[in-house]
């Protein structure tokens, strides 16, 4: 089996002006922006993205967006190309995340659309796939997750897997406090590492991090991670405070 290094990646939605993103970032790169053994990505709003890039360079701490158009350009007024992310040197962006696919309408072609254009850009993908409360209580959370994950990732190539990241977001545990029991939330991990192993080889799919994405915490961290098919965490509110977000780091640096 290979060892898959673990990954923390911080969304900080939309949540801190250019002013405010500054010091947390500074405080993310200082504890954690040496260490090698988990990797660890910011995603601020497109707003901080030029405060936050020079802080993280010459650190090991990745810099991410939170979503992006498909297209390189054009009169699509309002919206973020992956050639303007690369100018800020991101190299991660989060696509399909549930707020984007519940408030604003975001389909299964529309994501993509984008993971494809993230591929072509040199941008890694972290696919955000995930069943709400209803779905779950009718017994359709892996129907929805095989859904979303096979065609999400249409065109994809075998040589492109490996640099595919999946996040696995229960909704009813985003922001809640709720949060998917330990067995729920491995089960689906191992589903979706099957989905890949038969859209890309055995070899690619245990190559791809798959990420936990419902209201994960320093607290329930450690037996998460501890999980064979949980290589990390999408963290949303416990990255807005640095202390958190660093402790998590460490959690995970930890797991075995």
């Amino acid at each position: 089996m290979i060892l898959r290094k673990k990954l923390i990646a911080g969304n900080w939605k939309m949540n801190k002006t250019p002013a405010e993103a500054l010091a947390p970032a500074q405080e993310i790169a200082v504890a954690v922006g040496k260490q090698p053994d988990v990797d660890v990505v910011i995603c601020p709003p497109f707003t901080a993205l030029t405060t936050v890039a020079p802080v993280l360079d010459g650190t090991l701490v990745k810099l991410g967006a939170q979503n992006m158009h498909p297209e390189a350009s054009g009169a699509f007024t309002g919206e973020i190309s992956a050639p303007m992310l690369r100018a800020f040197f991101a190299t991660h962006v989060i696509l399909g995340h549930s707020e984007r696919r519940s408030y604003f309408g975001e389909t299964d072609a529309f994501i993509n659309q984008k993971v494809l254009a993230a591929f072509k850009n040199q941008l890694r993908p972290i696919l955000c796939v995930g069943e709400t409360l209803a779905e779950r209580e009718s017994g359709s959370t892996l129907k929805v997750v095989q859904t979303q994950t096979e065609k999400g990732l249409e065109g994809v190539s075998k040589d492109q897997a490996p640099g595919l990241i999946v996040a696995y977001e229960p909704v009813w545990a985003i922001g809640t406090g709720k949060v998917a029991t330990t067995e729920q939330a491995q089960e689906v991990h191992a589903f979706i590492r099957d989905l890949l192993t038969k859209l890309f080889g055995e070899a690619a799919a245990q190559k791809v991090r798959i990420l936990y994405g419902g209201s994960m915490k320093p607290a329930n961290a450690p037996e998460l991670l501890a999980q064979k098919d949980i290589d990390g965490g999408l963290i949303g509110g416990a990255s807005l405070e640095s202390r958190s977000f660093t402790e998590l780091v460490k959690t995970a640096a930890a797991a075995k």
